[in-house]
């Protein structure tokens, strides 16, 4: 079995991390670069870029992010937000991004996933489903724009279908769960995880070291990424991984 990852997520604004609840009411949480580098060290296996903003501006920004941060860890990053176009993926690699994620540009234009992968690998391509349970149909919608738009796409059946077009890992975030810090969507993880063969990467509601624990046994998680409990200095990676040894979950 693969050791599973944990996972600080940045949500990028303006150049400044910043954290809310459901997608919503943001507050700010520091300095990226630095925030990066202090997650380097703590233990973290991996750190997301997300540019939430996705302006012209934003973009502009987290090129130079990027470019700061991959001098400052020595960890995988993988970046997303208003990428578009291979052109796009291209400009976050070649500024130090090891993997690009793609949510909104993945749904309006699936080729992209395809062509990216064919271009850097399917290691380097993340699809981001951002996803919320639909009680008349009884199962998950994927929603684009930052959680703004529905699709109508039905959350486990893209997940399959950005796999068969060459996805290389999905980064999964219940829009339901997200900043409450009631725990992980499981029941959606699961889901998913159960339904594909490549790493799926759990966010959203993490509150406590004991999540992660159960992101990966009843979720089938292959990592779980978090954001608000680290940058406030709720629970450390360190932490975390106490808990995920003490249950017999390997980890790096």
């Amino acid at each position: 079995m693969l050791a599973k990852r944990v996972i600080p997520c940045l949500d990028v604004n303006d150049g400044r991390v910043v954290k809310g609840v459901n997608f919503v009411q943001l507050r700010d949480a520091g300095d990226p670069v630095e925030l990066a580098a202090l997650y380097d060290q703590e233990g973290a296996d991996e750190l997301v870029f997300l540019d939430i903003s996705a302006s012209i501006e934003g973009r502009a920004t987290m090129v130079e992010v990027v470019r700061q941060t991959a001098g400052e860890i020595s960890i995988p990053f993988t970046v997303g937000g208003g990428i578009s176009s291979v052109d796009d993926m291209m400009r976050m690699l070649r500024a130090g991004a090891d993997k690009i994620g793609i949510n909104t540009a993945a749904v309006k234009q699936p080729s992209l996933i395809t062509d990216g992968a064919r271009r850097f690998g399917s290691q380097c391509i993340v699809v981001a489903i951002d996803a919320k349970y639909n009680e008349t149909w009884g199962e998950w919608e994927v929603y684009i724009h930052g959680g703004r738009t529905p699709t109508g796409l039905r959350a486990v059946a893209w997940a399959q279908e950005v796999e068969r077009l060459g996805a290389g890992e999905l980064l999964l975030t219940s829009m339901d769960a997200d900043g409450t810090k009631d725990g992980f969507d499981n029941k959606l993880t699961r889901a998913v995880s159960d339904a594909v063969g490549i790493p799926v990467i759990a966010s959203g509601g993490a509150g406590r070291a004991g999540d992660f624990v159960e992101a990966f046994t009843e979720g089938h998680a292959d990592a779980a990424l978090a954001a608000s409990i680290f940058h406030y200095k709720e629970v450390s990676i360190a932490e975390v991984k106490e808990a995920l040894h003490a249950e017999g979950v390997r980890v790096r």
